[in-house]
Order: structure tokens, then C-alpha cells, then sequence
């Protein structure tokens, strides 16, 4: 597996939770990261995505606010910081490359309890 999400759990709503990425492959530091989600019933959809360079690129509606997104390129880590979580913010989250994707790690399981 060469994506390992991690920092999962199970926290009251308004909590927070830092996930993190690690991707065992090469090369990191020239990809456009990402970090994703799948709700039990739904489609996996796009959280965020941070450019090589380290700079927050885009931000879903249902997060922006609340979630902030960064990278330690020379760790080949992502890290996803949750503040203010929401019942409805429950699902796994991933990471991947959204211009370059590559076979999907087992993700981390985020519950936000109401």
C-alpha cells in the first residue's frame, strides 16, 4: 500500500481530528495532493487539494472554514487538520493525487457523533 491515511476516530461534533498521509512511493513533492471522502451510500468526492508547493489549492463548499490542508514533502506526508466536525463530516477519508492518481490505500475511518 503506498498511500496509509491515518489519525481517524471518533469525536463529539465541534471537535477536531488531524489526519495524515503517507505515501511510501516516489515522486511526492512534484504532485498536486489530496485528500478525499466516501460517506456509507455515497460517491467518493474531493475534500481539498494542496499544490506541490505547499499552497491550499481548492477546498470543498462543505469544509472550507473548517478544514485546513498541508504537506512535508520531504516526510511524502499530507495532512488534513478537521476543526468544528459535523455529524455529517462521518465517512473515510483518503488521500491520493487527483492529477496522477494511483491505486487507492484503505483510508481512515472519521465519526462525528451528534
Amino acid at each position: 500500500v503506498q498511500l496509509q491515511a491515518s489519525g481517524g476516530g471518533l469525536v463529539q461534533a465541534g471537535g477536531s481530528l488531524r489526519l495524515s498521509c503517507a505515501f511510501s512511493g516516489r515522486p511526492f513533492s512534484i504532485r498536486l495532493g489530496g485528500w478525499y471522502r466516501q460517506a456509507p451510500g455515497k460517491q467518493r468526492e474531493m475534500v481539498a487539494t494542496i499544490t506541490p508547493e505547499g499552497r491550499a489549492n481548492s477546498f470543498a463548499d462543505f469544509v472550507r472554514g473548517r478544514f485546513t490542508i498541508s504537506r512535508h514533502n520531504a516526510k511524502n506526508e499530507l495532512y488534513l487538520q478537521m476543526n468544528s466536525l459535523k455529524p455529517e463530516d462521518t465517512a473515510v477519508y483518503y488521500c491520493n493525487f487527483p492529477t496522477k492518481e494511483i491505486p487507492w490505500g484503505p483510508g481512515t475511518q472519521v465519526t462525528v457523533s451528534s
